[in-house]
């Protein structure tokens, strides 16, 4: 699970974990952005479910989780 996945580190650390061979979860509170990783995970051969949300809301990470 990677939060805030929608640019810089986050982004940067799921495409190396897809490289590994990871399934992912990933959050981020902007939609597009969370679409072009989704794409760019399947591109790369990987599965990333993700999750539109501040994951320092509560209801965001029940969710994620």
């Amino acid at each position: 699970m990677i939060t805030g996945a929608s640019a810089g580190i986050g982004w940067a650390s799921a495409m190396a974990l897809v490289g590994e061979g990871a399934n992912l979860v990933v959050t981020a509170r902007r939609q597009g952005r969370l679409a072009e990783l989704e794409s760019a995970v399947q591109t790369a051969g990987g599965k990333a479910v993700s999750l539109l949300g501040d994951a320092k809301e509560e209801d965001t990470a029940r969710r994620a989780v």
